[in-house]
């Protein structure tokens, strides 16, 4: 048998009580919490543990493009801000005024190490190696959280979501699919009540989308009873990585997006008429409103 960490035991050992599995991403698709978090809780950090005011106006349009309009929206902290970062150096405006942009060398290392991109993983790393770039970088995402969790409450569930997880659990086995820190994605979902709906909510510490979807339902789901939900390119990976269905919430239309979803996609879904030409039309919607070219080089 093989052997998992024990962090990820409650996807492993989840046994189907439904023929159908479903995972739902949480910021962005869930709650409209995106835009709170990255222009008030995570750009300010950057630019502040990063040394980016000289530049903050080309640092905030950097960070907002790549976390909230472009292709990368909802990827994991670590490489955002790498992408933010290296965005930000190639713009000519920036160079003019001569701000220098890290590299961050050690945290383009700890991406490529294998180890799950959480705090907790990185902590050892500091700890191992005593790196002060690394430990800056885990002031910072401490900061994020800390700002996090003082600001962002309050943020009810987009309209259609309660009366779709109704739906959903009355016929499926569905789990929360994130990268975003498990503590934080527990208390908002128990705030609005609606962690009854899912069977384990997994965050960054379990590992990527991709894994906590294959933990969770293979071999224990036919491909075509699976369907992941999420409102960024990463969940259609990871919804691919596992031959699952995407249903895409669209950024900017999300009410309209879980309105589809409840009145006509999750029928669609259970009967067997979900892919193909019905779910390429709606993933051609959500790709045209994900761009890949900042404004400012077009």
């Amino acid at each position: 048998m093989t052997d998992y960490p024990e962090i990820v035991r409650p996807l492993v050992d989840l046994e189907p009580a439904h023929e159908f599995f479903v995972g739902i991403d949480s910021d962005g698709c869930v709650f409209d919490t995106m835009e709170i978090k990255h222009k008030e809780c995570f750009i300010p950090n950057i630019i502040k543990y990063w040394g980016l005011q000289s530049v903050s106006r080309f640092a905030r349009e950097a960070g907002e493009f790549v976390n909230l309009y472009s292709k990368w929206r909802g990827v994991n902290r670590w490489p955002a801000l790498i992408k933010t970062l290296d965005l930000l150096r190639e713009r000519p405006v920036v160079e003019r005024r001569g701000a220098e942009i890290p590299m961050a060398p050690k945290v383009r290392e700890f991406i490529e190490s294998g180890r799950p991109l959480s705090n907790s993983s990185l902590a050892e790393l500091v700890e191992e190696t005593g790196n002060p770039e690394l430990a800056k970088a885990l002031e910072w995402s401490e900061a994020v959280n800390a700002t996090v969790a003082d600001m962002v409450h309050g943020v009810a569930p987009f309209a259609y979501v309660r009366e779709s997880l109704e739906k959903i659990t009355a016929q499926a086995d569905a789990i929360v699919v994130s990268q975003t820190p498990t503590e934080a994605l527990t208390r908002e979902w128990k705030e609005h009540e609606i962690d009854r709906y899912v069977l384990t909510i997994a965050g960054q510490e379990m590992g990527t989308k991709g894994e906590h979807l294959r933990y969770a339902s293979k071999n224990k789901y036919d491909d075509d009873h699976k369907l992941m939900i999420g409102d960024a390119p990463g969940d259609m990976s990871a919804a691919r990585e596992n031959n699952a269905f995407f249903f895409p919430v669209n950024p900017g239309r999300e009410e309209e997006s879980w309105q589809r979803f409840y009145e006509e996609a999750w029928d669609r879904f259970l009967n067997g008429t979900y892919g193909g030409d019905y779910e390429a039309t709606l993933i051609a919607e959500f790709e045209k409103a994900l761009p890949e070219t900042p404004p400012w080089q077009r």
